[in-house]
């Protein structure tokens, strides 16, 4: 295992991944929360509808999320040196980073396409998911070195 302290990086890909895995956990609450769950957190109203009814559909999209959030906090965690190296880990934390950004940058030209699509949570999610990229982004640019296989 790399030395951890001298992974400029380390600190940032640490928060990164604890980040993915509170948004993790709070997608597995949805599970439990119910369908008011599903509507405060912004899963929409067939999601919501759905969970009421009992349909597993939401259930097993919402565990599919919280497990590739998961992975990815083990990809952040990796970096930082803090679990064994996993594959790919350059390219894995790429393309999350990607993901995070895109995912949240994609909110304004969405906005001016689709405006009814602009409500609080829109707003919320996108600044919140652009602080998860830029984490991963700063941790895994400071890292870069200490990633090479």
């Amino acid at each position: 295992m790399p030395d951890v302290a001298a992974n400029p990086g380390c600190h940032w890909l640490i928060v990164g991944g604890w980040l993915s895995v509170v948004a993790a956990l709070l997608h597995i609450a949805c599970i439990f929360g119910g369908p008011d769950w599903y509507r405060f957190f912004g899963a929409g109203e067939g999601m919501a509808r759905a969970a009421a009814r009992g349909d597993l559909r939401p259930t097993l999209i919402t565990l599919a999320i919280g497990a590739v959030l998961l992975v990815w906090a083990a990809y952040a965690f990796s970096g930082a040196g803090s679990l064994p190296r996993l594959p790919l880990l350059r390219t894995g934390l790429i393309i999350i980073t990607a993901i995070y950004l895109l995912r949240a940058l994609l909110f304004v030209p969405l906005h001016f396409w689709r405006p009814q699509h602009s409500d609080s949570f829109a707003i919320w999610s996108s600044l919140i998911v652009l602080v998860y990229g830029a984490v991963y982004a700063v941790g895994t640019f400071k890292a870069w070195r200490h990633l090479a296989p």
